[in-house]
């Protein structure tokens, strides 16, 4: 019973000290004075034992008591109560072996000083006594210290903490490691390093084992160790994701992943783990999906010249809502425009973004309007009040069966909205107009891809003919101003709404099946936010006409996907099921047509696509008619009219392929 009331007890001081944020600084500092005392008395005892010690009681109490307020100079100097001793480094231990040395001179001094006074109240301690003495101060300081550190990893320790090795030993590693453990409430317990570095071959960091990436038993030692996770490095993430070997090793036994990068301007996001230490940056431990483990290189952007170009300008973004849309608002936003028009015709996640941006970008003056490109009159009145210098055009139906099922509607709101929206930015005088595009515009198989390929030809053949009248005008007023159009094209972005990956997502959540329409499909992938940085830099250094395309990386086959997705989330016995392809679907995307190459740019994930050029004049004539064609709702005549004005427009899989035959294939 006793027992049990001093392990409470103890509990509950323990307990008090730990739930502190920090030891006040006081505490340090009353009790490494205290030491100092108490190790003048021990020292003295142990040179003079217990009868001269008594009878010396009082000069050896005050000189102890002296020298302990000597210490604080000390510890003044080297600032030895500034640190959290929980979390004592070895820096910490040499500033108190600092400390104590300085006060074993300036009681060396004092003491001295007093005997050649004839002063012996305050000098009770030989030399040799006061060396001794400081020795044993500092051994006991340090031993507090280690002592208090050991308990509090105890009192703290998590028995959910997943056991854990670091990727990437060198490459960040041991600064990670010392990071997590540092934390209050880490949910890691480290059990070593995997790494690529022979030269630490069979060594121990941090007391830790060290494995090689390329040893052929790391199945093995992983269940060994019962190692139920692993911590990438942010200098090892991009080779970790083209390391498939590895990755099919932890994901087979069962291993989380995690990727550790900065906490900045990226922001938190659910589900992730964050620590912050005093003096450093916060670090995000995120688990990772499989949109982190794509191989892919890691794309870097100049985004000072973009913020240089679009910070204090008037913004106009359309399908703010969407995706693509919303991430072009966060990166822009950032940059401090002076104002932001945001155009999206949904309500709900229109109003969510007018939420996000009063929240995190309370200085951006912006605008959220809920309404459709496609309303002519709407678009003239927000365009003369606002009169935006730069447009980012990223509202569009997307889906590809939705639109095969409802080409009228393809064309009203992405032919006949993006030429409203180009033609107002002539008119009211923008500097720039960035529309997004599609790989699916390239040798189109279906009306949405066919309806972005119309887009592309109609802003492409609108500037040139601006970039004519502005030549012709040179002559007679010199340079004269006028909207550039810039076109960026690409393919999906992990993560959008609609992809396969939330799909195959919430059909895993769900037991399965997982559907994938062909076992051969394959697909180029790119991370939103990387997708826009890439947008805003073509858009922003582009000088008008181009067709930007950008590297994509490797196609992805969409049932490893599918394989690797279920194999992260450990689900059991999840079938597979192929349905094939939908209406107007590809097997392979293209990013290029069969007659069009590309020049290369100012960065190298970036190219110009070079393409038939249309004179603007037939094209806007095409396209007013197609637009009156597909007012009458009438499927088989809207198509028809588009594969007049886009030849290579051949329908897969689609009611539309007789329209194909009628005139030899399409072409």
């Amino acid at each position: 019973m006793g027992a049990n009331k001093d392990s409470s007890l103890i509990k509950r001081l323990t307990g008090w000290y730990f739930s502190k944020r920090v030891l006040p600084y006081w505490c340090i500092i009353l009790l490494d004075a205290t030491i100092v005392f108490l190790s003048c008395i021990f020292t003295f005892w142990l040179s003079q034992r217990t009868d001269a010690t008594f009878q010396h009681r009082w000069p050896l109490v005050y000189t102890a008591a002296l020298y302990a307020l000597v210490s604080l100079i000390g510890s003044r100097i080297f600032k030895t109560y500034s640190g959290i001793v929980r979390y004592s480094s070895f820096v910490d231990l040499l500033k108190v072996a600092y400390a104590n040395a300085v006060t074993l001179v300036l009681c060396a001094i004092i003491s001295f000083s007093f005997k050649a006074l004839g002063i012996e109240a305050f000098s009770a301690l030989s030399l040799v006594e006061l060396v001794v003495a400081m020795a044993v101060a500092v051994l006991f300081q340090w031993t507090m210290r280690i002592v208090v550190k050991l308990l509090f990893d105890v009192v703290n320790r998590d028995t959910q903490a997943i056991r854990v090795l670091i990727y990437g030993a060198l490459s960040g590693g041991v600064a990670l490691a010392k990071y997590i453990r540092s934390q209050n409430d880490t949910h890691f317990e480290l059990m070593g390093f995997i790494s690529h570095e022979q030269r630490i071959k069979n060594m121990r960091l941090l007391d830790l084992p060290v494995y090689m990436a390329d040893d052929e038993n790391m199945a093995s030692i992983l269940r060994r160790e019962r190692i139920q996770g692993v911590v990438v490095t942010s200098l090892r993430a991009e080779e970790f994701r083209n390391n498939q070997k590895i990755q099919d090793i932890l994901i087979s036994a069962g291993c989380k992943i995690f990727m550790a990068k900065p906490a900045n301007e990226e922001g938190i996001r659910e589900g992730e783990i964050v620590g912050e230490q005093k003096g450093e940056d916060k670090i995000r431990l995120k688990e990772v999906s499989v949109e982190d483990l794509l191989p892919r290189e890691q794309i870097r952007v100049d985004m000072k010249s973009v913020g240089d170009q679009l910070r204090g300008r008037r913004v106009l973004i359309t399908g703010s809502a969407g995706s693509i849309g919303a991430e072009i608002v966060r990166q822009v936003a950032a940059f401090g425009p002076a104002e932001m028009m945001l155009i999206d015709q949904a309500e709900t996640p229109q109003h969510d973004l007018r939420l996000m941006m009063a929240s995190e970008f309370p200085d951006v003056k912006a605008h959220t309007v809920v309404t459709s490109i496609s309303r002519r009159t709407r678009m003239e009145e927000v365009f003369s009040t606002f009169k935006p210098e730069y447009v980012f055009h990223a509202a569009a139906y997307k889906h590809v069966p939705m639109m095969e099922d409802n080409p009228s509607e393809a064309i009203l709101n992405n032919v006949y909205g993006t030429k409203i929206i180009a033609d107002l930015s002539v008119k009211y005088g923008a500097r720039k107009f960035v529309m997004i595009s599609t790989d699916k515009a390239v040798n189109p198989t279906n009306v949405m891809g066919a309806s972005k390929r119309i887009c592309e030809i109609y802003v492409q053949s609108l500037d040139r003919k601006l970039k004519m009248e502005a030549m012709q005008q040179f002559k007679e007023k010199g340079n004269v101003p006028y909207t550039q159009f810039v076109t960026t094209r690409f393919g999906n972005v992990l993560g959008s709404n609609g992809s396969v990956i939330p799909l195959f997502r919430e059909q895993i959540k769900r037991g399965g099946p997982v559907t994938v329409t062909d076992e051969r499909i394959v697909r180029y992938f790119m991370l939103i936010p990387e997708a826009c940085k890439l947008v805003l830099e073509a858009g922003t250094k582009g000088n008008g006409g181009e067709i930007f395309v950008f590297d994509m990386g490797k196609p992805v086959h969409i049932a490893d996907l599918a394989k690797r997705m279920i194999a992260l989330s450990g689900a059991k016995n999840i079938e597979i099921k192929y349905t094939g392809l939908r209406d107007g679907e590809k097997l392979y995307e293209e990013v290029l047509g069969d007659k069009e190459g590309t020049k290369p740019t100012f960065h190298e994930k970036i190219r110009i696509a070079t393409v038939r050029e249309y004179d603007f004049d037939s094209v806007s004539k095409e396209i007013d008619e197609l637009v009156e064609i597909s007012k009458q709702f009438d499927d088989m005549a809207t198509v028809r009219k588009m594969k007049q004005i886009v030849p290579e427009f051949v329908s897969n899989n689609s009611v539309y392929e007789a329209l194909d035959s009628e005139n030899g294939g399409g072409q």
